[in-house]
């Protein structure tokens, strides 16, 4: 789909591996763990976050709780475990920076 799009070569390996699975059970090659490029491992946990957390025409939006369950539940086996555990502290520091903020 992105073949002849110049500026997208960096980025076509992994939008290509994104579906790949940690335990090796993905596609469209099967790779596993450190097999799968470190961006695909990344935009693997941030699709599947975002895509549980969006209205979709067949369902409503679920909650950023239900979505980090999710998350943890499938550690390991679809997802890099670091990743997920970056992932779920980078939501911890954004709830801490909002719970900061004042308003005037």
């Amino acid at each position: 789909m992105i073949e002849g799009i110049k500026f997208l070569a960096p980025v076509r390996s992994i939008i290509l591996y994104h579906h790949e699975r940690w335990d090796g059970t993905g596609y469209p090659e099967g790779l596993k763990e450190e097999e799968i490029p470190i961006g695909s491992r990344i935009i693997s946990v941030l699709d599947t976050y975002d895509a549980i957390t969006s209205d979709r025409p067949y369902r409503r939006a679920k909650g950023r709780k239900y979505a980090i369950s999710e998350l943890k539940r499938f550690v390991g086996k679809q997802f890099d475990p670091k990743i997920v555990e970056a992932f779920i502290e980078i939501l911890k520091e954004e709830d801490r920076q909002l719970t900061m903020k004042i308003d005037y």
